[in-house]
């Protein structure tokens, strides 16, 4: 759910009717058998007493091989299971949109409702924020995990998070940071208001208004919404994080409900991706409203409406502190393909081995794009490993200044950091491409005639263009005039700028100190919580306050009060 970068549109065809078909393999079945040795012999590497994975593979809404690795529960030592209940974060949101869509559907709603008619006491801008800018990531709202990490909530810890934090951060928010429907911005905010929205039409909790009208028709019995970290999931898989080598236990993160906090099984899903395959429950169009990206966007509501290697693909990824999920449904083939982890340490390919297992014969290369006139490095060109010191650096999105894409080794792998996240291991497939899987990434370098390498282009929920920076913009600013104290009203939290060793450092009496980095003027960057320091000055040339962001919350105030 926390975990991303970033995140065309055909007809349904209706193919089913009736109830889901049954969820197996089937019985003697040889190419089933093979599948099914494959699948263990893909995640052997993950084998043994450490956190598992499940992997499912679908075709026509069946469960034609699924296999589990690893352990459900380390401190009883609980194998994990093709039917052990998972969290599946963020994946969670399509179940989410599928309800507001039914909803809208019945007439009980409409996607075009302005969101204060459910909450008068939101702030009144100068545009309407719809259900329909919720749901696609374009409302311009605060992300409130990460506003709540910028006012020193420990989420990584495992921090109680209240239910109504997301609305009681929009009810201080000053401004919107972005048009509605102008900019795509993941933002759980938007799916914690609309299950509040189910809420007030359905006049159920919204975990029973899921169970009733979604889970239960599809057959989904062992799908449930988790209301809160401290509520059982009885023989759920339990989450890990990995710290020096140790294993950790990771709470679920809370106050996330209708972003997040669905626990299922593998057969589960094989029946949701029964009804995909055809919405024979919910009718056509409730699936087209699902389906629809929003304009300029690949984003419907809760699912990503891809084209991926000549197939149309729509897919969802998720994570919270200890889980990961990855969900790939491919339309025309009535089939898809599944990960489950209570970890983060999957292979940076699997998803790409899986598809390449199950689907390989449906599936094109994976797309070149032309490189610039006398490129050298043509994408589809073999990589070697001395290419990736070209690209090493940090570059910045053109249409998000302040988010950076950083490029590093870490032994021998290849390394990844955007602004505000984890880092992760990318694979590479071609001389100047780069594969992220787990988001649905995919980097491209520009390599010019002399050999340089000005930029790079993210394909992700859209192409988006990177600037490289410059190792040293700028010359350093005189650090004595940023010391001091900083106050923001509307996340009522203080932040004190002191300066270290050649640098400035950033505390909060909960995190830090946070190392900031010059970037350029009075510009700088530093790690999460906290990845964009600007300050500013009045015309006299003092420092009068920064504005602080990690990408998702954005240009918030802090007002120097020392």
């Amino acid at each position: 759910m926390i975990v991303r970068l970033f995140a065309g549109f055909g007809l349904l065809v209706l193919v089913l009717a009736g109830p889901p078909p049954a969820v197996g393999a089937a019985a003697d079945d040889p190419a089933s058998d093979d599948l099914q040795a494959r699948l263990a012999e893909l995640l052997e590497p993950m084998t043994g007493e450490r956190p598992g994975a499940v992997v499912g593979l679908v075709r026509g809404g069946e469960l034609v091989a699924a296999h589990a690795v690893g352990e459900a529960d380390l401190s009883f030592g609980v194998p994990f299971a093709v039917d052990t209940p998972t969290n599946i974060g963020s994946t969670a949101k399509q179940f989410t949109g599928y309800a507001l869509a039914r909803l809208h559907e019945q007439g009980r709603l409409s996607l075009d409702d302005d969101i204060r008619g459910y909450f008068p006491d939101l702030p009144e801008f100068d545009e309407v924020v719809t259900l329909r800018h919720l749901a696609t990531h374009t409302s311009g709202y605060r992300e409130f995990l990460n506003a709540l990490a910028l006012a020193g909530v420990r989420i990584e810890k495992g921090d109680w998070i209240d239910p109504d934090e997301a609305l009681a951060l929009i009810r201080s928010q000053p401004e919107l940071q972005n048009r509605p429907g102008a900019e795509w911005n993941y933002n759980n905010t938007g799916y914690v208001l609309l299950a509040r929205v189910i809420e007030q039409v359905t006049e159920l909790p919204f975990a029973d208004w899921m169970a009733r009208d979604v889970f239960e028709p599809l057959g989904m019995d062992h799908t449930r919404v988790r209301p809160a970290p401290d509520v059982l999931v009885v023989g759920a898989a339990r989450g890990y994080s990995s710290d020096e080598d140790q294993w950790r236990e990771a709470r679920d993160l809370g106050g996330a409900m209708g972003a997040g906090g669905v626990y299922t099984t593998v057969p589960d899903m094989a029946r949701w991706m029964a009804e995909l395959g055809g919405f024979a429950h919910a009718g056509p169009t409730v699936g087209e409203l699902l389906t629809t990206p929003f304009e300029g966007t690949t984003y419907g509501l809760g699912l990503m409406i891809q084209d991926w290697r000549g197939q149309r693909r729509w897919q969802h990824g998720g994570g919270d502190l200890g889980h990961l999920s990855m969900f790939h449904y491919f339309p025309d083939l009535d089939a898809g393909v599944m990960v489950f982890a209570n970890h983060h340490e999957l292979p940076p390919d699997l998803l790409e081995d899986l598809a390449e297992l199950f689907l390989a014969d449906h599936l094109e290369p994976l797309a070149q794009q032309p490189g610039s006139d006398g490129d050298e490095l043509a994408e589809d060109a073999p990589f070697e490993d001395a290419l990736f010191d070209r690209y090493a650096g940090r570059y910045e999105l053109e249409s998000a200044p302040g988010f950076v894409l950083r490029f590093f080794r870490d032994g021998e792998r290849y390394m990844t950091q955007a602004t505000g996240q984890p880092a992760f291991e990318i694979a590479p497939v071609g001389a100047r491409t780069f594969t992220l899987d787990v988001v649905g990434a995919r980097m491209v370098f520009e390599v010019d005639e002399d050999g340089e390498v000005p930029a790079l282009t993210l394909f992700q929920n859209g192409e988006h263009r990177a600037v490289r920076l410059a190792d040293d913009d700028a010359a350093l600013p005189d650090l004595a005039d940023f010391a001091g104290r900083y106050f923001s009203a509307e996340l009522e939290t203080f932040y004190e700028v002191t300066i270290g060793d050649q640098a400035l450092l950033l505390r909060h009496r909960r995190f830090g100190p946070l190392t900031l980095n010059h970037k350029q003027g009075d510009a700088f960057e530093a790690e999460f919580p906290l990845t964009s320091v600007d300050f500013e000055r009045d015309a006299s040339g003092q420092v009068t306050g920064l504005r602080a962001g990690n990408q998702r919350t954005r240009n918030v105030w802090f007002e120097r009060v020392d």
